[in-house]
């Protein structure tokens, strides 16, 4: 009935909110500990994505072989920290020498493996381009010297889009933006989201002044930037998600789904707003 309804509401909600406050303290204690904790923190969050992913292209029968995903994202992790501490300049060639030998790796397998095979393979080629390189960049990002601004503009401004996109989208949502996709994402939640990245652009310029400066132009510009690059990223993860048949990628985070379910929009967010800081002149 309906009182028991309420009840499994409620408890989800609880449930929801108790395990973004336990993932939030940790991803916080993780990101400003050091430049170390930070690294360590993203490589492993990226290995959780391409274990979730891995299992469940399963489901298509497709078997990838995980271990170069994760190995790809343990030794970009090495080779960050190198340039990092050691003085040793680890320049761009050599980040592409990796990701070139982790796609030989991949294909490698699906000839040598017979549980990986040509579909394997390519899955997991796809499973380094998506999400495994995108987490190879922000394990650089995260030890540059502009990681607080490009971390605070992108998470900020996304999450305040997604949570506005939601509350615009139930309101006054008309008009599905990809049906085939994603079902509930309406053009008018997209723009009240894009108009609440705005805002949050200007909040965090006067907040930016605590810290490294950020010219209010640039500030509005990569909120706005990075928060619709999240929402497309949000896109493509339902893309994936519905072409294996899954609501969820896992249900590791409760209320919450999996890992790869709460760091979809930042894969996406978090290069841009450096990209953005970077080449409009913030010392990287």
């Amino acid at each position: 009935g309906l009182p028991q309804t309420i009840r499994k509401r409620d408890k989800f909600l609880k449930t929801r909110v108790i395990s973004a406050v336990v993932l939030i303290s940790i991803t916080l204690a993780c990101v400003f500990l050091s430049p170390v904790t930070r690294v360590i923190f993203f490589a492993a969050a990226g290995i959780l994505c391409a274990y979730e992913l891995s299992r469940n292209l399963e489901k298509l029968e497709v078997g990838c072989a995980a271990g170069v995903m994760y190995v790809y994202l343990a030794a970009q992790a090495v080779l960050t920290l190198i340039d990092r501490f050691t003085g040793v300049e680890i320049g761009l060639f050599w980040y592409m020498v990796l990701f070139a030998c982790a796609v030989y790796f991949a294909l490698f397998a699906g000839i040598l493996r017979k549980d990986v095979s040509g579909k394997g393979a390519l899955g997991t080629v796809f499973g380094l381009a998506y999400p495994c390189f995108q987490f190879s960049m922000i394990m650089v990002i995260c030890v540059s010297d502009i990681w607080l601004q490009t971390l605070a503009v992108a998470c900020l401004s996304t999450w305040v889009c997604d949570s506005f996109a939601l509350f615009g989208g139930k309101r006054f949502g008309k008009h599905k933006i990809a049906p085939s996709v994603s079902p509930n994402k309406t053009v008018e939640g997209c723009i009240c989201g894009a108009i609440s990245s705005v805002v949050t652009g200007v909040i965090l310029y006067y907040l930016s002044q605590l810290w490294l400066p950020i010219p209010f132009w640039l500030c509005v510009v990569t909120a706005l930037l990075a928060s619709t690059m999240g929402q497309i990223g949000d896109l493509a993860e339902s893309l994936v998600k519905r072409m294996i048949g899954v609501k969820d990628f896992s249900n590791l985070i409760p209320g919450h789904g999996g890992m790869f379910d709460r760091a979809d929009s930042l894969l996406f967010s978090i290069p841009t707003a450096y990209l953005c800081l970077t080449v409009a002149g913030i010392i990287a």
